[in-house]
């Protein structure tokens, strides 16, 4: 199974999907640590990731992409994989289909991780609270918000209309959210 995790920043992606990676026994598939592990390789491309890194710039789609599409080509992802933090964009999302739908493969769903925009706010305030993250204040919370609503969120659309996505009700306790993950993962494997 090939599965993507959708939901605005303090949702409980990570939590989550590493519980089902753990269940599944399938690769993660984390833009962020990709993208950290070709920077430190001394390739080209390695370089090339590294360019957008150090000047503190998100990598381009095609860059992106390109760096998922030599993941997916290594062994252990052959039976499937977790998809955190990637597609973030339509165009990613189209090229992801292209790729997957060149070697006869495909998304199996997406999980939909809905959470009440007040409800988040609180979570990512007392995370940072916490863990002592300066990157999780009011200003940039928002910010992240609308950068989610502006790019990410459209990607529900997306998948909605080849009947992809299941709504999971990310403001229960996390156990209940990953019971009705499960469920549905369940329904889709058949």
């Amino acid at each position: 199974m090939r599965i993507i995790f959708i939901g605005p920043p303090g949702a409980g992606k990570g939590t989550q999907c590493k519980q089902l990676v753990d269940h599944l026994s399938v690769p993660h598939l984390s833009t962020g640590d990709m993208l950290r592990e070709i920077r430190s390789e001394r390739s080209s491309l390695g370089r090339l990731v590294a360019s957008y890194i150090d000047m503190g710039r998100l990598a381009p789609d095609f860059l992106v992409v390109r760096i998922v599409e030599e993941f997916l080509r290594r062994e252990q992802c052959n039976s499937g994989c977790m998809f955190d933090g990637f597609p973030r964009t339509l165009l990613q999302a189209q090229l992801l289909g292209e790729q997957l739908a060149s070697r006869d493969d495909r998304i199996s769903m997406v999980l939909n991780l809905d959470v009440d925009e007040d409800a988040l706010v609180q979570r990512l305030l007392k995370r940072a609270e916490i863990e002592k993250r300066a990157d999780d204040n009011a200003e940039t919370i928002q910010q992240r918000l609308r950068v989610y609503h502006r790019q990410t969120s459209p990607l529900l659309d997306f998948y909605a209309q080849r009947g992809l996505v299941e709504r999971i009700d990310g403001c229960q306790h996390p156990t209940a959210v990953f019971d009705q993950i499960l469920d549905r993962v369940r329904a889709r494997m058949g």
